[in-house]
This record gives C-alpha cells, structure tokens and sequence, in this order.
C-alpha cells in the first residue's frame, strides 16, 4: 500500500485535474460537459474550465460550444504522454523565476536557485515523458470507481 493518501497532493493542482479529467474523457470515449467533469474530479467547475481551455489551447482536447457542447479528448490516449499534459498546464512563473531586490548576492541566490529548478523540471518532464495516459491509466484499478459508466 502506497504512503501517499489524499491530503498529500503531489504536483500542482492544475496537473493533477487535468489529469483525472483526461482519464475519465479516455474512460468514456464521449463528449464531456465540464459539469460532469468537475463533478468526477472533484474540482471547482470555474477551475476545471480554465484547465480545459488550456489543455484545449494545447489541442489536447477538443471543445464543443453551445447547448450540446462539452470536450473530448483530441489526442490518442495511447500517444498522449504526461508530459504533453504538464507543459500544457505548467505555471508561467516557471519561465523565470522574480530576481530579488537583495543586492548581487541575491541576484546570485536567484541564478543559482533557477539553475536548480531547470534542472528540477527538466528531470520531471524526462520521466513523464516515459508515460502515455493510456500506460498511466493501466496503473488504475477501474473496477469499484466512478470512472465505470
């Protein structure tokens, strides 16, 4: 049994909706409202939308309009890899980190520390890489889940 339980979230909250919101759209092969979505994900609908319209913006999924609309997975779940689905959502604040106003040493501190989180990411999107949603899902015992029609 895993040592993670709920309460110990790893990874940024939009990464993780996302996630859950591409499994059941892979799960049920249809067209989704973001009410149902948020619904199954446990998420705030206003929250899942802004996700949804990145993951869009990044052809990830496909968006209806109107009445009968909703979103569809775009992409193959088994060429959709998670770290497609992290740079789609990754927070912009990772693009540069805010220099201090601390002098050079701080301006130093920064470098240093942006070098670290390079690195960090870098390492994080070379082991997603090694994911396809369809191989993470494979991971996930569907049988006693919401994700079941």
């Amino acid at each position: 049994m895993s040592s993670i339980t709920k309460n110990n979230k790893i990874g940024p909250a939009r990464f993780s909706i996302a996630i859950h919101s591409l499994v059941w759209l892979a799960q049920s092969g249809e067209l989704l409202t973001s009410s149902v979505i948020a619904s199954k994900v446990d998420s705030h609908a206003t929250f899942l939308r802004r996700v949804m319209a990145q993951l869009a913006v990044a052809g990830i999924v496909e968006t209806k309009e109107g009445r009968e609309g909703g979103y569809s997975l775009n992409i193959p779940a088994d060429v959709l890899t998670l770290a497609d689905v992290y740079l789609a959502v990754r927070p912009e604040c990772l693009d540069s980190l805010v220099t201090s106003e601390c002098g050079e040493v701080g301006k130093q501190l920064d470098h240093a520390l942006e070098e670290i989180m390079i690195e960090a990411e870098q390492e994080t999107l070379k082991l997603l890489k090694g994911y396809t949603l369809e191989q993470f899902m494979y991971k996930i015992d569907f049988s006693e889940s919401a994700y079941i029609g």
